[in-house]
């Protein structure tokens, strides 16, 4: 019989009360699991993909942050090799006599779980300074790393105070399609299927579509149903035909097509390029 525990993970050496490291620049199959104790803030340069955390399903847009409380659960399903940053660390890490400030201000970001930013935004340079001077490890490093979590929590709170959530408007037909996309798609493939849903019409839901990203409905979709078999081709054991019903595909040679004509290779193919 299969273990049925959901595994709990501590990546803090025994000791250690933080932690930074780059984020593994890997695809690997995962499930879900949860953390010991400690906080974990996830920053996100590049890649694609998902992210669960509980019941949530996100879908990865870079640039991102992910912040995780102690006992989440969560794991990723990555499409492409994602690349940033990762910082640990659980509550003893900070005096709660002389560290008021940044104490506070981590609790302010009590209500932030994902946070996207706009581009040029990406704390970059700070993530930056911060994973150099922990591998310095000097006198005043720690010092050095608490002023500069300082800031970048300042500036995360900041990026999120001017993006407030509108839960008194009523919600626009992009971020409704881009909610629907994740929770319909594979099962719906086109256009006037998500525009009969949004009571508009497919027209009108390009039009938006291109002023939101550059990109047609169509399009949308398309990216949408790639990484859905991504996810099912990396982090499933289903054969080919299984994945094409799953894709809602009349036929597994439609599906084949329709993979190698957006990715240049075979699901088999994509499948064998990360898992030989």
């Amino acid at each position: 019989m299969e273990n049925s525990y959901i595994d709990v993970k501590n990546k803090l050496d025994k000791g250690l009360t933080f932690k930074v490291s780059r984020f593994k620049e890997i695809i690997k199959k995962t499930k879900p699991h949860k953390h010991d104790e400690y906080y974990e803030m996830i920053f996100l340069s590049e890649g694609e993909g998902f992210h669960c955390i509980e019941s949530e399903k996100y879908m990865v847009s870079t640039p991102e942050l992910y912040l995780l409380k102690p006992g989440q659960l969560h794991f990723w399903q990555f499409t492409s090799i994602p690349k940033g940053f990762v910082i640990i660390f659980n509550a003893r890490e900070f005096n709660p006599v002389n560290e008021k400030i940044l104490i506070d201000l981590l609790r302010k970001t009590d209500d932030i779980t994902r946070l996207r930013f706009e581009p040029g935004k990406f704390p970059m340079y700070l993530l930056e300074d911060i994973f150099n001077e922990y591998q310095l490890n000097s006198q005043y490093s720690k010092d050095i790393i608490h002023g500069l979590l300082k800031a970048l929590l300042g500036k995360l709170l900041q990026i999120n105070a001017q993006n407030p959530a509108s839960t008194n408007q009523p919600q626009p037909i992009y971020d409704r399609f881009m909610m629907l996309l994740v929770k319909e798609c594979p099962q719906l493939h086109k256009v006037n299927q998500f525009a009969d849903l949004l009571n508009t019409t497919p027209q009108n839901l390009n039009t938006i579509c291109r002023r939101h990203t550059g990109k047609s409905a169509s399009e949308i979709i398309t990216n949408q149903l790639l990484l859905e078999a991504k996810r099912y081709i990396l982090h499933t054991d289903n054969t080919i035909n299984e994945i094409a019903e799953i894709l809602s595909f009349t036929d597994t040679s439609n599906f084949v097509k329709f993979f190698k004509r957006h990715e240049n290779s075979t699901p088999i193919q994509f499948r064998n390029k990360y898992f030989q």
